[in-house]
């Protein structure tokens, strides 16, 4: 008998607000039919640390990836975690691949593929497609724009539909839209309307695979973003690194700005004193030592801060002009513990549903998928 073909969908930013405030026909059908259940996202919520754990069904205490930065401490310099070489774990396409089965990585993003694509028979990003992709689907739309997202569909749809030899399909969206509009607007409701729409036709063209669905975090209003090197500089301690953990290359979504930040010292002299500073700003939820929030969270403690900060719901983090900033009040983004809220879908698998109770994060939607027997 033939292995059922699976498809992956993680929808970037789709919190449980979007889905609440949204028809969504298809989807919810699927719930209803299928198993549904609000499941908690990785913290940080950004989607390199969440993306990969779906990916690889575990979470970044294995795998490495904490966040979409990190910090070198030995050359002091600072990077982009976007590249294969820091996952330590093989992912669901890796693990296919070794069964033999053809996998396809789908995303609106590049940093996706730089992450994800080794052992991909096929890795697309609208952002940047093959030649012979524009070809037959046309030019793909901005990165920042909700069509974009209407485009990778249309490929996923077409590859269900011509492609059957491809076993598994992961599909990756972005959440500009998100970052743009909340969930009661009229255009992100345009915008959901429109990717349930293909969803419908993604199953209607491919009745004999299985779906999961997930997110990777959500998405809040935030009202003021703190520098913490400038903020502790002006009450008198010199910080040797702050970095938010959500600073990537797609500026115009947040402007690098997250609810969480790793924070490097000059010497384990300074702790105490720049915790109780730090923890003394406004928004500020709390500060954990790496090791409580590598315990508390399954980080990897060598590539998180000496110092992990936590904002609260309005709060962010990032490289400022000034110690703070109040935040244009359309300001839209995520990181922190309070974008965790998200759904996890998982439809008409032969095997049958897994129970409930073993699903709590997004991580567990594919931990059991392609693993040796």
């Amino acid at each position: 008998m033939p292995r059922q073909r699976i498809v992956i969908a993680m929808y970037d930013g789709l919190g449980l607000d979007y889905l609440e405030s949204s028809p969504m026909p298809a989807l919810k059908e699927m719930m209803t039919q299928g198993l549904f259940k609000p499941v908690s996202a990785v913290f940080p919520t950004v989607t390199n640390a969440n993306n990969v754990s779906i990916c690889c069904g575990t979470w970044p205490k294995e795998h490495g990836i904490t966040g979409n930065s990190y910090y070198n401490e030995v050359t002091g310099e600072a990077d982009y975690m976007e590249h294969a070489a820091f996952v330590r774990q093989p992912t669901i396409i890796q693990r296919a691949a070794m069964q033999g089965v053809p996998a396809a990585l789908l995303t609106c993003k590049v940093k996706t593929i730089n992450l994800l694509a080794p052992g991909a028979a096929l890795a697309v990003a609208a952002e940047r497609p093959p030649d012979k992709f524009v070809r037959r689907y046309g030019p793909p739309p901005g990165i920042y724009s909700r069509e974009i997202n209407y485009w990778l569909w249309r490929v996923a749809i077409d590859l269900l539909k011509n492609w059957p030899e491809i076993g598994l399909l992961y599909i990756h969206t972005t959440d500009y839209p998100m970052h743009t509009w909340a969930p009661h607007e009229a255009e992100s409701q345009a915008h959901l309307a429109e990717l349930d729409r293909l969803l419908g036709e993604a199953r209607d063209v491919a009745p004999d695979a299985a779906f999961y669905i997930t997110a990777d975090h959500g998405m809040n209003y935030k009202r003021r973003c703190w520098d913490l090197m400038r903020a502790c500089h002006e009450r008198g301690l010199e910080l040797r690194f702050a970095l938010s953990a959500e600073k990537d290359r797609y500026v115009k979504h947040h402007r690098t700005f997250g609810g969480a930040a790793w924070v490097w010292l000059r010497s384990p002299a300074d702790a105490q004193e720049a915790i109780e500073m730090i923890a003394a700003l406004d928004g500020v939820e709390a500060v954990l030592t790496r090791d409580e929030a590598a315990a508390r969270f399954q980080l990897m403690p060598e590539r998180i801060g000496q110092l992990v900060v936590l904002g609260d719901h309005e709060t962010v983090f990032g490289e400022l002009d000034t110690a703070m900033e109040v935040l244009d009040q359309r300001y839209r983004s995520h990181g922190s513990l309070h974008e965790s809220a998200i759904p996890l879908v998982i439809f008409d698998p032969k095997g049958g549903l897994p129970p409930a109770e073993t699903l709590k994060a997004n991580v567990d939607l594919t931990r059991l998928l392609f693993r040796a027997s």
